[in-house]
C-alpha cells in the first residue's frame, strides 16, 4: 500500500510517499480501506518550528519518526480481528486510526471502540473531517463546560477545525453563540448559526462589557486573566490548544483562579470513544452539524497540506483524498 511516512525530523519536506506493507489488525482491531483522512493540530504543529527540543520530543518521547502520520479516517472495513465483533467486512465507518498504522495511507488499523458507522447520507470526506476536532469541541462544551440551553457562549477561534464544530454543537444545545474569528471567516461563522460574530482585529471581547456563561478558547492568543474578565461570576472558561506558554499559564493559574468564582479549565486531547463518535454521526445525519472543508489534497500532496496548515489561518478542516 502507499503511505506517507515521517522519514526524519524536519520540515514537511521530510514526508515521503512510500510503498508499505498492508497492516494486519490485532484481535480488537479492524482494518479499514481508507477513503479519506483529515489533518489536525496534532499533525501539523510539529512543523511550525524546528528546534532541538522538538527533535527530542519527536524522536525520543513521541517516537513518531519513521511512522505513518494522521489520525482521522473514513472508509470501508476490509477485515476484522479475532475479537472484533461490532463491524462486518464492507461496513462504512469513521473514527481514529491506531498507533503507527496512521491515517495517511491506503489502509489503516483502528481499535473497534474508536470507530462508528458512517451515516449513509454523509460523504467519506465529511466523515473524515469529524473525529478529533468534533470530539474536542463536544467534550469541551458538554463535559467540561456543562453547556445549557439559553447560555451565552463565546467561541474564540471559531474559524478553525475545532471552532467551526464548536459553533454548531453549541447551537445544537440551544446556546446563544458569539463567534470570534478573522474577517475572512465571519460569514462562515454566521452561516453555521452564530448569533453574533466579531472580527478579532477590530473588536475586543474582553473590553466590550459583555459577559459570558461559557468561553471556549481554541488556540486563542489571550491571557487567562482577560478571559476571566469576560466571564459571568460563575462562568466557565475552557482552553484548547495554544502555545506552550498559554498552556502552562492555564495549568498553573487556572486552579488558583478557580478558587474565586469562575472555573478556569485547560483541556488536553479529546477522549476518543464510540459513543461520542456515534453522537456526532447522528448530528451529521440530521444536518445539525456539517464539517467546513476548505481544501482537499491527494495523498501524494500531504506535505503541501501540512505547509498550508502550519502557515496558520486555515478555515475549517483540510481533507486528504485517498
Amino acid at each position: 500500500m502507499k503511505a506517507i511516512v515521517y522519514a526524519q525530523y524536519g520540515s514537511p519536506d521530510v514526508l515521503q510517499l512510500k510503498e508499505m506493507e498492508k497492516p494486519e489488525p490485532k484481535d480488537n482491531q479492524v482494518l479499514v480501506k481508507v477513503c479519506a483522512a483529515s489533518i489536525n493540530a496534532l499533525d501539523y504543529r510539529r512543523f511550525e518550528s524546528i528546534s532541538f527540543m522538538g527533535r527530542v520530543m519527536e524522536e525520543k518521547a513521541l517516537k513518531t519518526v519513521g511512522k505513518i502520520l494522521g489520525a482521522d479516517i473514513a472508509g470501508r472495513v476490509e477485515s476484522v480481528g479475532a475479537n472484533a465483533k461490532r463491524f462486518q467486512i464492507g461496513d462504512e465507518v469513521f473514527g481514529i486510526s491506531a498507533g503507527n498504522t496512521g491515517a495517511f495511507a491506503e489502509y489503516a488499523c483502528a481499535v473497534e471502540n474508536e470507530l462508528t458507522l458512517k451515516p449513509a447520507n454523509v460523504s467519506f470526506e465529511s466523515a473524515a473531517a469529524v473525529p478529533v476536532a468534533a470530539l474536542t469541541a463536544l467534550q469541551a462544551l458538554r463535559d467540561k463546560g456543562k453547556i445549557q440551553r439559553g447560555q451565552k457562549v463565546l467561541i474564540n477561534g471559531a474559524g478553525g477545525g475545532v471552532g467551526t464544530f464548536a459553533v454548531q454543537i453549541a447551537k445544537s444545545f440551544g446556546a446563544e453563540v458569539t463567534a470570534v474569528c478573522s474577517a475572512r471567516n465571519l460569514e462562515t461563522a454566521r452561516s453555521l448559526g452564530a448569533d453574533r460574530v466579531m472580527d478579532y482585529a477590530k473588536e475586543d471581547f474582553a473590553k466590550d462589557g459583555q459577559r459570558y456563561d461559557l468561553i471556549l478558547a481554541v488556540n486563542g492568543h489571550r491571557s487567562i486573566l482577560e478571559y476571566r474578565r469576560a466571564l459571568n461570576p460563575n462562568g466557565i472558561y475552557i482552553g484548547v490548544g495554544g502555545s506552550m506558554a498559554q498552556i502552562m499559564q492555564a495549568l498553573i493559574l487556572g486552579p488558583l483562579l478557580s478558587l474565586f468564582g469562575s472555573k478556569m479549565i485547560f483541556m488536553g486531547v479529546a477522549n476518543v470513544n464510540q459513543q461520542d463518535l456515534a453522537y456526532m454521526g447522528e448530528l451529521l445525519e440530521s444536518g445539525k452539524v456539517a464539517p467546513v472543508i476548505e481544501k482537499r489534497y491527494p495523498l501524494s500532496e500531504v506535505a503541501a497540506a501540512m505547509r498550508y496548515l502550519a502557515a496558520g489561518h486555515a478555515q475549517g478542516k483540510v481533507v486528504i483524498q485517498i
